[in-house]
Protein backbone atom coordinates (compact mmCIF):
# COMPACT_ATOMS: atom_id res chain seq x y z
CA UNK A 1 0.00 0.00 0.00
CA UNK A 2 2.78 2.38 0.90
CA UNK A 3 4.68 1.50 -2.23
CA UNK A 4 1.76 2.36 -4.52
CA UNK A 5 1.35 5.69 -2.75
CA UNK A 6 5.06 6.44 -3.26
CA UNK A 7 4.84 5.54 -6.89
CA UNK A 8 1.74 7.71 -7.24
CA UNK A 9 3.54 10.64 -5.57
CA UNK A 10 6.46 10.15 -7.93
CA UNK A 11 4.16 10.22 -10.95
CA UNK A 12 2.49 13.39 -9.71
CA UNK A 13 5.87 15.07 -9.18
CA UNK A 14 6.98 14.02 -12.63
CA UNK A 15 3.85 15.54 -14.14
CA UNK A 16 4.33 18.73 -12.15
CA UNK A 17 7.91 19.00 -13.42
CA UNK A 18 6.68 18.52 -16.98
CA UNK A 19 4.02 21.21 -16.56
CA UNK A 20 6.53 23.59 -14.94
CA UNK A 21 9.11 22.95 -17.65
CA UNK A 22 6.51 23.38 -20.38
CA UNK A 23 5.38 26.65 -18.84
CA UNK A 24 8.94 27.98 -18.78
CA UNK A 25 9.49 27.00 -22.40
CA UNK A 26 6.18 28.60 -23.37
CA UNK A 27 7.11 31.83 -21.61
CA UNK A 28 10.48 31.92 -23.37
CA UNK A 29 8.80 31.30 -26.73
CA UNK A 30 6.34 34.17 -26.10
CA UNK A 31 9.18 36.46 -25.07
CA UNK A 32 11.21 35.63 -28.18
CA UNK A 33 8.23 36.07 -30.50
CA UNK A 34 7.51 39.46 -28.90
CA UNK A 35 11.12 40.56 -29.38
CA UNK A 36 11.02 39.45 -33.00
CA UNK A 37 7.73 41.27 -33.55
CA UNK A 38 8.96 44.56 -32.12
CA UNK A 39 12.40 44.38 -33.70
CA UNK A 40 10.84 44.78 -37.16
CA UNK A 41 10.28 48.53 -37.32
CA UNK A 42 8.46 49.67 -40.46
CA UNK A 43 10.65 51.73 -42.77
CA UNK A 44 8.23 54.69 -42.87
CA UNK A 45 8.46 55.36 -39.11
CA UNK A 46 10.91 58.09 -38.11
CA UNK A 47 14.05 56.71 -36.55
CA UNK A 48 16.02 58.26 -33.77
CA UNK A 49 18.67 60.52 -35.17
CA UNK A 50 22.09 59.78 -33.76
CA UNK A 51 24.45 62.59 -33.00
CA UNK A 52 27.91 62.16 -34.44
CA UNK A 53 30.98 63.18 -32.49
CA UNK A 54 31.40 66.33 -34.57
CA UNK A 55 28.01 67.62 -33.37
CA UNK A 56 29.04 67.56 -29.74
CA UNK A 57 32.72 68.46 -29.89
CA UNK A 58 33.92 71.88 -28.90
CA UNK A 59 37.22 71.34 -30.72
CA UNK A 60 38.41 68.71 -33.20
CA UNK A 61 41.98 67.81 -32.28
CA UNK A 62 42.97 64.77 -34.37
CA UNK A 63 40.36 63.75 -36.99
CA UNK A 64 41.97 60.35 -37.59
CA UNK A 65 42.43 59.42 -33.93
CA UNK A 66 41.15 55.99 -32.85
CA UNK A 67 41.99 53.78 -29.91
CA UNK A 68 43.15 50.23 -30.44
CA UNK A 69 42.15 47.39 -28.15
CA UNK A 70 45.61 47.44 -26.59
CA UNK A 71 45.40 51.16 -25.83
CA UNK A 72 41.94 50.74 -24.36
CA UNK A 73 43.10 47.88 -22.14
CA UNK A 74 46.00 49.99 -20.85
CA UNK A 75 43.76 53.00 -20.26
CA UNK A 76 41.18 51.02 -18.32
CA UNK A 77 43.89 49.83 -15.94
CA UNK A 78 45.08 53.36 -15.10
CA UNK A 79 43.98 54.31 -11.58
CA UNK A 80 42.02 57.49 -10.98
CA UNK A 81 43.99 60.50 -9.78
CA UNK A 82 46.87 59.65 -12.11
CA UNK A 83 48.62 62.55 -13.80
CA UNK A 84 46.98 63.60 -17.06
CA UNK A 85 50.18 63.29 -19.06
CA UNK A 86 50.50 59.58 -18.18
CA UNK A 87 47.06 58.92 -19.63
CA UNK A 88 47.85 60.99 -22.68
CA UNK A 89 51.06 58.99 -23.22
CA UNK A 90 48.86 55.93 -23.74
CA UNK A 91 45.95 57.53 -25.58
CA UNK A 92 47.87 60.13 -27.62
CA UNK A 93 45.85 62.96 -29.15
CA UNK A 94 42.04 62.75 -28.80
CA UNK A 95 39.63 62.94 -31.68
CA UNK A 96 38.03 65.96 -30.05
CA UNK A 97 37.32 67.80 -26.84
CA UNK A 98 33.84 68.24 -25.42
CA UNK A 99 32.86 71.54 -23.84
CA UNK A 100 34.22 71.87 -20.31
CA UNK A 101 31.90 71.47 -17.34
CA UNK A 102 31.87 72.67 -13.73
CA UNK A 103 30.69 69.57 -11.90
CA UNK A 104 32.37 70.33 -8.57
CA UNK A 105 32.88 73.76 -7.13
CA UNK A 106 36.34 75.11 -7.80
CA UNK A 107 37.29 72.70 -10.58
CA UNK A 108 36.71 72.51 -14.30
CA UNK A 109 36.08 69.14 -15.89
CA UNK A 110 37.63 68.54 -19.30
CA UNK A 111 36.52 65.64 -21.51
CA UNK A 112 38.41 64.14 -24.43
CA UNK A 113 36.80 61.74 -26.91
CA UNK A 114 38.57 58.77 -28.48
CA UNK A 115 36.61 56.67 -31.02
CA UNK A 116 37.30 52.95 -30.74
CA UNK A 117 39.04 51.59 -33.84
CA UNK A 118 37.29 48.22 -33.46
CA UNK A 119 33.79 49.68 -32.75
CA UNK A 120 33.26 52.97 -34.64
CA UNK A 121 29.86 53.54 -32.98
CA UNK A 122 31.48 53.75 -29.54
CA UNK A 123 33.90 56.29 -28.12
CA UNK A 124 35.83 56.44 -24.88
CA UNK A 125 35.42 59.71 -23.01
CA UNK A 126 38.33 60.47 -20.70
CA UNK A 127 37.65 62.95 -17.93
CA UNK A 128 40.19 65.25 -16.31
CA UNK A 129 40.11 67.86 -13.61
CA UNK A 130 43.03 70.12 -14.27
CA UNK A 131 46.08 67.92 -14.72
CA UNK A 132 44.48 64.94 -12.98
CA UNK A 133 42.74 62.00 -14.63
CA UNK A 134 39.46 61.39 -12.79
CA UNK A 135 37.72 58.72 -14.84
CA UNK A 136 36.20 57.61 -18.10
CA UNK A 137 32.92 56.70 -19.73
CA UNK A 138 31.69 55.28 -23.00
CA UNK A 139 29.62 57.23 -25.51
CA UNK A 140 27.54 55.40 -28.08
CA UNK A 141 26.55 57.34 -31.18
Amino acid sequence: MTQSKTSSDGEIREKLYLVAGGSVLGAVALLLSGVALFSKVPANLPRERSLGPTQTCAEIVQPKAALSREQLAKLLSVPERTQRRKVQEIAKEPYCRLPSLNIRAGSTTARDIYPLAFDPQTSLVIIYEGETYVGYGFKRS
